[in-house]
């Protein structure tokens, strides 16, 4: 039977990047060594990071001025970093989940946060409009889309202040307009690679602005002068994202796959939206994610949760189960899932509707 992956990260990674990362493990470009034992200073895999960063900056159409880095650490450690290197008094955080909030907790050791809009009061099911950027803030920093809640920032915003986003699970899913944007970053583990980087798009000419302590390893100065390779970097994902990248330009680039991806997205909506089995739990379609697609049990059916899922999961769906935190199915749509799958998913529920019917 296959399988079909709709798990939220770690992910689903193209064929492609599996087969060519797994073959490196085994041997390394013909060196006779494996990718996990050979010197990140050796040629060949100088050659890596210099194609994985070109190509990044290729398909996202990234201008001058701006770095791409490989770090360590995961999306989690850029929570502490951007106030280490951005925040001389204060900042503001848009709170639209888990990890948004996460965020502006970090940043809170750093000098005074301003929380300029929430959607806690209703777990986190729409994003926030019509809230008030301070002006004197040192940036404002926003979470694009929220794996666990099913909502997503579709637009880039124009802002007065540095604008700083997490795309964790929304980079290269949709084109992004980079000059709006201070500082972008997110874990490697959605769209990308196997968890264990994270990657960084920084504008260079913004940095140096705090009188702050920078900790070496926390310093983006540090990563842009060492080229991602002032320690050693986490060679296998960095060779699998390449990998991915190769991948994602083959496919056409980002405008082909942000199609793709609107049309999965449909189809799932659609089926959710009219099988009267369930219902989605973003209820302003205009916040709705392209990348996470969460749904639960309808009013009066809430007693198939269980068996919907121990259906769906022997039909081969796999990862559907939404977060411990809010419960129902949460199918992950991204850039390497294929449009069969989505398809395997409603006739999966259309079949457990008309066995209920």
């Amino acid at each position: 039977m296959k399988k079909h992956n709709f798990y939220a990260g770690p992910s689903i990674l193209p064929e492609f990047t599996i087969k060519n990362t797994a073959d490196a493990i085994l041997d390394f470009y013909g060196t006779g060594l494996s990718l996990m034992e050979v010197s990140h200073r050796g040629k060949e895999f100088v050659a890596v990071m210099d194609e994985a960063q070109d190509l990044f900056k290729e398909l996202l159409n990234i201008p001058e001025g701006y770095h791409v880095l490989f770090l360590g650490g995961g999306a989690s450690t850029q929570f502490a970093m951007i106030p280490f290197n951005f925040m001389s008094k204060k900042a503001a955080y848009l709170n639209t989940g888990a990890w948004a909030n996460k965020a502006t907790k970090e940043a809170k050791g750093f000098g005074e946060v301003i929380e300029v809009a929430s959607s806690a009061d209703t777990t986190y099911n729409y994003i926030p409009k019509g809230y008030d950027i301070p002006a004197d803030a040192d940036y404002f920093h926003i979470t694009t889309n929220n794996t666990i809640y099913g909502t997503e920032i579709h637009n880039d915003m124009d802002i007065n202040i540095p604008l700083i986003a997490d795309m964790s699970s929304d980079i290269f899913s949709r084109p992004i307009d980079i000059s709006k944007y201070t500082l972008i970053y997110g874990g490697a583990q959605k769209n990308l690679a196997p968890s264990g980087i994270a990657f960084v798009i920084v504008k260079e000419d913004a940095l140096g602005k705090t009188d702050n302590f920078i900790p070496t390893m926390l310093d983006y100065k540090t990563h842009i002068k060492g080229g991602s390779m002032f320690n050693t970097p986490p060679v296998v994902p960095i060779f699998a994202a390449l990998q991915t990248l190769k991948w994602l330009k083959a496919q056409g680039g980002v405008e082909a796959m942000y199609k793709r991806n609107v049309d999965k997205a449909n189809v799932l909506y659609t089926e959710i939206d009219t099988n009267p089995m369930f219902k989605g739990t973003v209820l302003d379609k205009a916040d709705r994610s392209i990348m996470n697609i969460c749904f639960v049990m309808n009013d009066g059916y809430e007693q198939y949760e269980k068996e919907f899922m121990e259906f769906a999961t022997a039909k081969g769906m796999i990862g559907i189960k939404g977060h411990r935190s809010v419960g129902g199915f949460r199918a992950s749509t991204y850039n390497a899932l294929p449009k069969e799958s989505v398809e395997a998913l409603v006739a999966c529920m259309q079949e457990f509707k008309n066995q209920k019917s």
